[in-house]
């Protein structure tokens, strides 16, 4: 082993030095570097003497100096994450009874784009906070912000989280909550396990979206091919929606007396209708929330947006948000 716990150490990137407090396994060591403790790769550090040795070597003074000094490239930072801001978690193992079983789980927030994200966290169980935390991370950052305790993972506390772009303020705040099931947990800590890695994450965020744009209504006009559909008038268009929820409680008051066919009927209505308001306003994308269940839901709405020959495209994937209860649309013009 390349460390053992205590030696003192240096990160090749930044410099800076530290020492070994936790050894993780063949790849990682976990260390603490100006009170701040986060694991990092045996690449990424090495031992401090060469650099001691040439800190204290006196340099010989030069009688003349270049015209230009050449500029040190910076080692480029090796992405291990797609774009975008994860949640990741951090199994540390005990010994009991001859075997090793997850003791707590340490959380990680890592941001994986090249700028810097303010961000607001909150853990909640039973409703209560159990601890919150915000800050400033910047691009290609981590933070360690707290360890949960592994038998606390079966109440599947709330881990909420909301993220602002520090460089474009036109740009919406992004936010979710991330719950993870027993039998998934266990199935992230076996795949670590058998692939030899030290964490599992979560994609929170890939990419801000821009902010909603109020439009005038006057200075639209219904198109021709539109003008014969009851749902919008000429004159008076109604704002498009970035983000529509399809959920029956998000759409009516109270439910009662209506049967499922007239729910169903009440959902699809309302998709048609603010498609057709995102195709007049040329909007480019829209999200809409249909949520899990059996899925007939989302087979319907997929099966009108294959009808419609503006969509480009449309796509159902996880995300730390919506989980898979939306479906992404991109519209062509």
């Amino acid at each position: 082993m390349k460390f053992t716990i205590g030696d003192r150490i240096v990160l090749n990137r930044t410099g800076e030095e530290g020492h070994v407090t936790a050894y993780i396994n063949d790849k990682m060591v976990e260390v603490e570097v100006n009170g701040t403790v986060f694991p990092v790769h045996l690449d990424d550090v090495d031992h401090p003497y060469l650099k001691w040795f040439t800190d204290k070597t006196p340099k010989k003074k030069s009688k003349w100096l270049p015209e230009q000094l050449p500029v040190e490239k910076v080692p480029e930072r090796k992405q291990r994450l797609a774009k975008g801001v994860y949640l990741s978690f951090l199994p540390v193992f005990k010994t009991e009874e001859m075997e090793e079983v997850v003791d707590v789980l340490k959380v990680y927030l890592l941001n994986e784009t090249p700028q810097a994200v303010k961000f607001f966290y909150d853990v909640r169980m039973s409703n209560k906070s159990e601890f919150k935390h915000e800050g400033m991370l910047h691009a290609f950052g981590n933070v360690y912000l707290h360890s949960v305790n592994y038998q606390d993972m079966n109440d599947q506390p709330r881990f909420n989280w909301k993220l602002t772009d520090t460089v474009n303020v036109n740009m919406e705040t992004a936010e979710g909550v991330l719950r993870i099931r027993p039998a998934k947990l266990f199935e992230h800590i076996s795949n670590i396990l058998l692939k030899g890695e030290p964490t599992f994450s979560y994609l929170l965020m890939e990419d801000f979206l821009p902010k909603k744009k109020p439009v005038p209504v006057e200075k639209f006009e219904l198109p021709l091919k539109l003008q014969a559909k009851p749902l919008i008038t000429t004159r008076n268009i109604e704002a498009a929606k970035y983000e529509i929820d399809l959920h029956i409680e998000q759409l009516v008051d109270n439910k009662k007396g209506l049967t499922n066919a007239d729910i169903v009927n009440l959902q699809l209505n309302t998709l048609k209708h603010y498609l057709q308001l995102a195709i007049v306003h040329r909007q480019e994308r829209m999200i809409v929330i249909h949520g899990l269940g059996k899925g007939k839901l989302r087979e319907d709405v997929h099966a009108i947006l294959k009808q419609m020959p503006e969509i480009t495209r449309f796509k159902n994937e996880w995300s730390g948000r919506y989980g898979f209860g939306a479906t992404e649309i991109f519209f062509k013009y």
